[in-house]
């Protein structure tokens, strides 16, 4: 691995960045990101050693890690740029258009789907972390379409950075995390803003926010210039995981308006399962 080149200089870009530069010393990181100062930042922190909008002839790989809307421009831009022994793969958190999109491109194998399961609440290149990648799952989609010999240059990052492999097709993935991401980063979203407009009227009301507060509203945190394009890029799988939240949200509300505490209590105790599961994935 000698030359990696990214798009998109924040936390996931960054991140990869700083982890392949802690495994390949003497690797050429070279990069771009639309915001300039994340392109001061990103060179001040030692994240990329270039910049460039075009990444060499002779570039390794090539690392997507912009927001979902504009990854397909931006990939089909990357394939005319690149030489042939240039592999390309996205971090995006959709997968379904982006793989549907560049299914008959010439370069085909040249692309690689790919999402790590990693992040935080914050953003830009100073919120970067050599170790964010460490262990974590990277959810890989229509491995097969990938050219045998770029794949082992992805293997080869990959591995060196710790990453749990997980294959999945599209439809899948974009179902899936609907559920398990996009969902949860609504609902602390609404609970944020539902808090600031009680906070209106009585100003006092952060007084009282325990750790469970701060825990729920985390995601709240996170950026809009990248999760307001998840929702729509993957409107139609979350519009159905809304459905099935409003509705138990709904059916629990009027548990609690009837006064049903043998009601809320027994399905709270159903719920309690996804402790077991979760401690099982641990």
């Amino acid at each position: 691995m000698k030359k990696l080149h990214i798009v998109g200089l924040g936390l996931l870009g960054g991140s990869f960045a700083l982890a392949a530069k802690n495994k390949f010393p003497e690797i050429l990181i070279t990069g771009t990101d639309a915001n300039e100062k994340h392109l001061l930042d990103a060179q001040n922190l030692g994240i990329i050693q270039k910049v460039t909008d075009t990444p060499d002839a002779d570039t390794d790989i090539v690392i997507l890690a912009t927001p979902a809307d504009s990854l397909g421009d931006l990939l089909l831009k990357t394939l005319g740029q690149i030489g042939e022994n240039t592999l390309v793969f996205d971090v995006g958190s959709t997968k379904a258009k982006l793989c549907a999109l560049v299914a008959e491109h010439p370069k085909r194998r040249q692309f690689l789907a790919a999402h790590p399961i990693a992040g935080t609440e914050y953003s830009g290149p100073k919120a970067a972390l050599t170790d964010l990648l460490d262990r974590k799952v990277l959810i890989i989609c229509e491995l097969e379409k990938t050219d045998l010999n770029l794949k082992e240059k992805a293997y080869q990052l990959f591995d060196a950075l710790n990453l749990k492999l997980r294959f999945m097709d599209p439809e899948e993935h974009d179902r899936h995390l609907a559920f398990v991401s996009h969902l949860s980063h609504i609902s602390s979203f609404m609970l944020g803003k539902t808090v600031l407009q009680k906070m209106e009227d009585e100003k006092n009301i952060l007084d009282m926010a325990g750790s469970g507060f701060a825990s729920t509203v985390r995601l709240a945190k996170s950026s809009p210039a990248m999760w307001a394009p998840i929702f729509t890029e993957n409107k139609g799988n979350i519009l159905s995981a809304l459905d099935g939240y409003i509705s138990n949200l709904t059916a629990f509300r009027d548990k609690i308006a009837t006064s049903d505490g043998q009601g809320l209590s027994e399905e709270m105790t159903e719920i309690n399962l996804i402790r077991d599961i979760l401690d099982l994935e641990k």
